[in-house]
């Protein structure tokens, strides 16, 4: 057995190895350092010493040899002091290092700002000294830009871990060498972060010494902070948070402090941080405090949780704080109850100081700011909040938690009113306020509006008072002595009474809620009434309550015309309701006077509306609502001068819509005031514009043209001219029509030509063809057939293609009609260039069947050949598809079309040969074409030949001609 004296010997010959590396080693100093291998080598390096690429070479071969000639090399030392040498458990390691770090240092001299050197150099130091790094495996890339949030995760995923490793009590001198390489390297290269980030990854190291791992390493990531630019720390935040973040304690709120400074994203990470009992001590105070500020801020949209939680969870989260460390954060029930006195002395004070009058401009007076008092504002001009110490980390003021949560709860999650009520309840019951507690259940019982709120708190209610008695019971049954537990006796009866009371009390609470919720429900009242059973005085006193006088309605509607309201309309509602509560109680005289009192016009007609600085009392007569409702009780229960004299101010005012301009000019014509009527519409098309005045228009016109017809014809063409001076080309194509029916049936059949062919040159292109369909079916009605082919001619130079074609099989149908064959087919000819084949089959099929009918073998030849031209010029990959999808959608193939054209067209021309056998009319023959063939010549040759045939008459829409 060794002694304590061998052990420390040991020990200290483990520790005589080192240094190794300081002073550098030098062949002067250190025997062994060149063999008689190396010196060509240095011969080589001293010839050339500005050679870098001799240099790199030298360095190259010698870790080659190291690594070749270490897998053999083994240490004859015992396994565990092996282990506390690590990768120098080995002589020949040991004078590798040396050889390599003289070679290294040797070409540092030479080249001190080589990025690729120190990098090499300080690679090879770390794998000496940390040991062999772990190289982990990851799924996927990272992002380029992460929140810092995702950064952290993910660098404590890639933070790098090594194998084995130098003990930092016996290679504390090579640690210590390490780290002043790195602190050169950085005199020489402060501005690259890949070097800090090496420098770093020490720190991380399970076996760095202490002395390196926390003083050092914090001043040393501060450091890297004052050195490189702005655009490269949060390279250097995300390894100095994860580094706080393992060190824990003071260390970890102190460097994460100054980072929210900068960047508040990861403030919800932190207080996990500081609730976490890996990190030290929780501090549930900051934490509740920086929730709130959270929540607070989000509430008010400067603020974006990175984890998508919405202001109430982050309020909820903080009630979850407050719940659990409610003696650390919030006061007791004395310390809350003179918090309230004092802010509600605060309110008072500000109150008192908004109230009192102004002091008049006076030389000796003070200065009088324009603009307002002075405000604090931030670097984009924004105004700061003025300081709150419940925001504030670095307070240690306790919070008030029943006013915090009836601002930042109450006043703004209305719908979550059971979840703020019970959290309250609860932080009472954690600090033993068990009286506190039951007020806070009352209170919320009778406050809220629904039944989910009422159930949550009802039942935390009853757990609360089943617990509270159950510990009295088992209080009672271990208490000795008996004054004591007859105390105990008392006051469990007094809570089990308590308890008994608050289940009888149910029913009636339910029914208070949805009494709350509406109190014009009748049938709740009646629930009332039946739970009160047989006790009189219980359901007068119910009855009273909801069937008061119509006297105590006035009063009470009086008192809230005079509320300053949010809204006008709110105001509105008022007066509306009070108007039909008289008319309930038949008072109908009196409900149009509170209109009148109402709708009451000030002096000063200029106020606007929208002018959130006066009160909706002096914003009230503007109302549109208050004046409809005005309006319809008058033509209701007024006269009909009443009303016209309302329907009057309600134009004066400026504030009538369209619908009020149509039920106005309505009702004067229902009351037999057409001239008026007609003067409303006319004051309608002056206030408003198009879109909205061609609705007034549609109406008025035919309003006018009803009553008048062909009475006041001038009358009614300016009309007319007028809608359609100012109206937009997407609206006037009704206006234009009812125009020209009107000149049909009381004007001039040539006026209304004109107004139709405007009506073609004027509205849009998407009406068009309606509009030249209407047109030509009226000339032709008019003037017969021949007086169509101009308006045709215009249609077709106008048209979009598809419509094109389709005017074009309507025009050769027309010339048909008129014999003109060749005009006919010319205009076939015309459209095919915009009729794809495999799409417009009806087209090719109808001018098919023409030539089969009228044509010759020479017209249908040209027929086939234009048809070919035309489906090459569509046979592209986009055409063919969408024809396939068309085809599709028809119902229709390509092929089965034109197979059934070509098995028509045998019958067709068989039984055209056979009518002209029997002396039938022949074809006729063919002048010209539309389009030019190209090879002219060889088709009459072609054509010749065909002819002299019969029997190949039916030609294939696949032949080559």
């Amino acid at each position: 057995m060794p002694s304590v004296a061998e052990k420390r010997l040991s020990l200290d010959d483990l520790q005589s190895i080192f240094p190794l590396t300081n002073p550098i080693p030098h062949p002067n100093t250190t025997p062994n350092l060149i063999t008689s291998k190396d010196l060509l080598r240095e011969e080589d390096l001293l010839r050339n010493p500005q050679s870098f690429r001799a240099w790199w070479t030298a360095i190259h071969t010698a870790r080659e040899a190291f690594t070749f000639q270490s897998r053999d090399e083994s240490s004859n030392l015992p396994e565990e002091t092996a282990t506390f040498l690590g990768p120098l458990a080995t002589p020949y390691a040991r004078i590798s290092l040396q050889r390599l770090t003289y070679l290294y240092e040797s070409a540092l001299v030479q080249f001190p700002n080589s990025f690729k050197l120190w990098k090499s150099y300080l690679t090879m130091r770390i794998s000496f000294v940390l040991g062999k790094q772990i190289v982990k495996k990851r799924a996927g890339g990272r992002k380029k830009f992460p929140e810092m949030k995702d950064a952290l995760e993910d660098e404590k995923e890639d933070i790098e871990q090594w194998e084995g490793g130098l003990h930092p009590i016996i290679g504390w001198e090579e640690w210590k060498a390490l780290v002043a390489v790195f602190e050169r390297a950085l005199m020489w290269l402060p501005k690259l972060p890949r070097l800090w980030s090496m420098y770093f990854s020490i720190f991380f190291h399970p076996k760095c010494p202490s002395v390196l791992s926390h003083t050092h390493a914090r001043r040393t990531f501060d450091r890297a902070l004052r050195t490189l630019p702005p655009s490269l720390h949060s390279r250097i935040w995300t390894r100095y948070l994860v580094w706080a973040e393992s060190q824990g304690g003071a260390t970890t709120v102190a460097v994460f402090r100054r980072y929210i400074a900068v960047d508040p994203s990861i403030t919800e990470y932190y207080t996990n941080l500081l609730l976490s009992p890996s990190s030290g001590a929780p501090r549930p105070l900051e934490a509740a405090k920086l929730l709130l500020s959270l929540a607070r801020k989000a509430a008010r949209g400067e603020y974006t949780s990175p984890e998508g939680k919405s202001p109430y969870q982050l309020l909820g989260d903080w009630i979850d704080v407050v719940e659990k460390f409610s003696d650390d954060v919030g006061l007791d029930v004395e310390e809350t109850d003179e918090s309230h006195k004092a802010a509600a002395r605060e309110e008072e004070e500000k109150e008192a100081q908004n109230q009192a009058d102004e002091e008049p401009a006076s030389v000796d007076g003070k200065l009088i700011r324009v603009a307002g008092p002075p405000v604090a504002v931030d670097s984009d001009g924004k105004a700061l909040p003025a300081y709150d110490e419940d925001v504030d980390p670095l307070s240690s003021r306790k919070l008030n938690i029943e006013r915090i949560i009836e601002k930042d709860g109450f006043g703004v999650y209305k719908d979550q009113a059971g979840r703020l009520w019970t959290g309250l309840a609860t932080y009472w019951i954690k600090r033993g306020e068990f009286d506190r507690a039951k007020e806070t259940f009352e209170k919320g019982l009778a406050s809220v509006l629904t039944i989910r709120d009422f159930t949550q708190i009802f039942d935390a209610y009853s757990e609360f008072s089943e617990s509270l008695i159950s510990a009295m019971m088992e209080s009672l049954a271990d208490e000795e002595d008996e004054e004591d537990a007859a105390e105990t006796e008392k006051e469990l009866d007094i809570r089990m009474k308590e308890f008994e009371e608050l289940m009888d009390r149910r029913p009636f609470l339910v029914n208070d809620v949805l009494i709350r919720r509406n109190p014009n429900d009748v049938q709740e009242w009646e629930k009332r009434v039946a739970l009160w059973g047989t006790d009189d005085k219980r359901v007068r006193g119910t009855t009273g309550q909801a069937e008061e006088d119509l006297d105590s309605a006035r009063k009470i509607l009086e008192k809230a015309t005079k509320v300053n309201f949010k809204a006008v309309e709110d105001l509105a509602e008022i007066w509306c309701e009070w108007a039909e509560l008289e008319i309930r109680h038949e008072n109908y005289d009196e409900a149009i006077r509170v209109m009148q009192r109402a709708a009451a016009i000030p002096k000063n007609t200029k106020i606007n509306y929208h002018d959130h600085s006066l009160s909706v009392q002096a914003r009230l007569f503007k109302s549109l609502k208050l004046w409809s409702f005005y309006v319809d009780l008058e033509e209701s229960l007024g006269t009909v001068e009443t009303a016209k004299q309302v329907y009057d101010k309600i134009l004066e005012l400026r504030i009538a819509n369209a619908q009020i301009i149509i039920n106005y000019a309505a009702f004067l014509e229902d009351n037999k005031y057409f001239e008026e009527s007609f003067k409303v519409y006319e004051r309608g098309v002056e206030l408003f514009t198009f879109p909205v005045s061609f609705e007034i228009w549609n109406i008025y016109l035919s309003k006018f043209v009803k009553r008048y017809g062909g009475t006041k014809i001038e009358r009614t063409r300016d009309l007319f001219e007028q809608a359609l001076e100012k109206c937009p080309a997407k609206s006037c194509k009704s206006i234009f029509l009812m125009y020209g029916k009107f000149e049909e049936e009381h004007g001039l059949i040539k006026r209304a030509m004109s107004i139709y062919e405007r009506g073609c040159q004027v509205v849009a292109d998407e009406d068009k063809f309606e509009m030249y369909t209407i047109y030509i079916a009226k000339a032709t009605a008019n003037f017969g057939l021949p007086a169509t082919r101009p308006i045709y001619e215009r249609a077709l130079e106008v048209l979009p293609d598809r419509q094109t074609a389709e005017m074009c099989l309507r025009f050769a149908a027309l010339e048909r009609k008129l014999g003109e064959i060749d005009r006919a087919r010319a205009i076939y000819a015309h459209a095919s260039q915009f009729c794809d084949p495999r799409v417009n089959e009806k087209f090719w099929k109808e001018w098919n069947d023409f030539e089969i009918e009228t044509g010759s073998e020479d017209t249908f030849r040209e027929m086939l050949r234009i048809k070919r031209s035309v489906q090459a010029q569509f046979n592209t990959e986009a055409h063919y598809l969408a024809a396939q999808t068309i085809a599709a959608k028809n119902g229709t193939g390509g092929n089965g079309g034109k197979a059934a054209s070509i098995a028509e067209v045998p019958d067709a021309m068989a039984a055209a040969e056979k009518q002209a056998a029997t002396g039938g009319p022949a074809f006729v023959a063919a002048t010209k074409t539309a389009i030019h063939r190209l090879a002219e010549e060889a088709d009459d040759a072609a054509s010749a030949a065909a002819a002299a045939n019969a029997d190949e008459i039916h030609i294939s829409d696949d032949e080559d001609i």
